[in-house]
């Protein structure tokens, strides 16, 4: 039986116009929808906007505070003290070669003394201090990572780095993570929430109507279709009306960064927001779609 079904679909000639009669009445009947909700709409919209808002504003915050963790963590380098006799170049050469290493500055011994007498009174002695390298790595997470393999290098007498900053800052940035996750779960729940309990109330009001669609064998997808495209437009709609607010949160995190002289990310304001539609319209179909499958069974 499934067999001639689908050798009848394969010679029944497509007609685009059709299908665009289609899509326009599965817009009619979305439009139908939203107005047997009424007044409920504008709650609605507006409390998933203030969800969305706080979604973005954490989220935009969040790129904030990385960034200004990857700013302090640049500033931090590992300083590679060489064994007399050592010559610098080709220890940089060496290190060089390291991954996540990405620049290195050779300090003279020379030039190390000389700023130090010039800061300090120092008797007429002979230059104790080495010849160092400050290394910079891409990232401050691999600073360990560089650390240790500096350290297995021959002509290498000692080293350091701010050990306890890089994992404070380390620790900021998982911490900002895992908060950006939890508000994505706690922003999906609500509005796949919010969203199913709105397409609840339209179906009960529809009820006699599916029933009758269902009876002359409408396809399922045509009675879940305005659904699901409510539950997406309730998304736009709410993600829209969170721009506005969102825009102060932005100037706002602009200023910080002015203040402490640290550029704000590149593209953080078009991420948030492509995110934040993309998240409240996906969710919003989500919410819709499973309400209709639970309450329908089609």
């Amino acid at each position: 039986m499934s067999n001639l079904k689908s050798n009848v679909k394969k010679h029944i000639p497509k007609d685009w116009l059709c299908d665009l009669r289609i899509l326009y009445r599965l817009g009619i009947e979305t439009i139908s929808d939203i107005a047997r909700t009424g007044w409920v709409n504008l709650v609605i919209v507006t409390t998933m906007a203030a969800i969305l808002l706080i979604f973005g504003a954490c989220f935009r915050t969040a790129l904030s505070i990385s960034s200004f963790s990857k700013e302090i963590g640049n500033a931090l380098e590992i300083s590679v003290y060489l064994k007399n006799g050592t010559e610098p170049a080709g220890v940089k050469n060496e290190i060089q070669k390291f991954e996540h290493v990405q620049s290195i500055e050779i300090i003279p011994k020379s030039e190390s003394w000389t700023k130090l007498k010039n800061e300090m009174s120092l008797p007429n002695i002979d230059n104790p201090l080495p010849d160092t390298l400050h290394v910079k790595v891409d990232d401050p997470e691999n600073l360990q990572t560089v650390f240790d393999e500096i350290k297995t290098v021959p002509s290498v007498e000692d080293m350091s780095y701010a050990r306890d900053l890089a994992q404070k800052i380390e620790l900021v940035n998982h911490v900002v993570r895992t908060i950006t996750i939890i508000v994505i779960a706690i922003m999906a729940l609500l509005t796949i929430t919010i969203i199913n309990n709105t397409i609840q109330l339209v179906i009960q009001s529809r009820k006699d109507e599916i029933e009758i669609m269902r009876l002359m064998g409408v396809s399922n997808w045509y009675i879940r279709f305005p659904f699901i495209m409510q539950g997406a437009l309730y998304g736009f709609v709410g993600s829209f009306l969170a721009l506005f607010p969102l825009k102060y949160v932005q100037n706002g995190l602009n200023n910080v960064h002015q203040f402490f002289m640290i550029p704000s990310p590149v593209g953080a304001q078009s991420l948030v927001i492509a995110v934040m539609f993309s998240m409240s319209i996906l969710f919003g179909a989500i919410g819709s779609f499973w309400c209709i499958k639970k309450h329908l069974q089609v």
